[in-house]
């Protein structure tokens, strides 16, 4: 009788133990996404930083079109305006509805680069020169964080989904992580008109 007592304690305390090792674990896996969305966060922000320096260098052209100016001023406000917390990543609307704005944010900078090109006094001025260049730079690092930031989600969720620690990780409350998708349309390439 003590034996199998013994036993069922030991066998429990076994569980016990790696439980509190699988709870580590992906605790220290979560903490690495959320490090990684900190770094998307701060390239967003980067990237929100620069742009009243960069409206105000393109305002200082004559004749600019207002509206373009209007929509990226417009397009940054909500992107400012939708914030997502580190909790809140495996929520999919939340998720969605952040990148929306960032989205809406990257397609009214580039319409205002292409419509840049129309004005030869912006594109010889070496602030506007220097801004496009920064800016330019940070998107390539938010897309960079982006792939960094799927790969933590990826090793997170792969985690919490294998047995036998999927069993401790729904008990404790962890859950998947979403992902950066590829924007609606980006499978299309782009048309490309010369004459223009």
């Amino acid at each position: 009788m003590k034996a199998k007592i013994l036993i069922i304690i030991g066998v429990l305390a076994l569980l016990v133990f790696y439980g509190i090792s699988v709870n580590n674990s992906l605790v220290t896996q979560e903490e690495n996404v959320n490090a990684a969305w900190a770094q998307v966060e701060n390239q967003y922000q980067r990237r929100a930083d620069l742009i009243p320096n960069l409206v105000n260098t393109v305002q200082g052209a004559a004749d600019f079109e207002s509206e373009t100016l209007q929509e990226v001023i417009e397009a940054r406000s909500r992107a400012t305006s939708v914030n997502i917390d580190a909790n809140d990543l495996n929520n999919p609307q939340a998720f969605q509805q952040f990148q929306e704005a960032q989205g809406q944010l990257s397609g009214a900078l580039s319409r205002l680069l292409v419509t840049v090109e129309r004005y030869p006094e912006l594109q010889a001025n070496q602030n506007f020169l220097d801004l496009q260049a920064q800016l330019e730079g940070t998107e390539n690092r938010i897309s960079t964080e982006r792939m960094r930031f799927n790969q933590a989600a990826q090793g997170f969720n792969t985690e919490i989904r294998q047995f036998p620690k999927s069993m401790f990780a729904s008990m404790l409350g962890f859950e998947q992580k979403e992902y950066f998708q590829a924007e609606q349309g980006a499978e299309e390439a782009p048309e490309v008109d010369f004459n223009n």
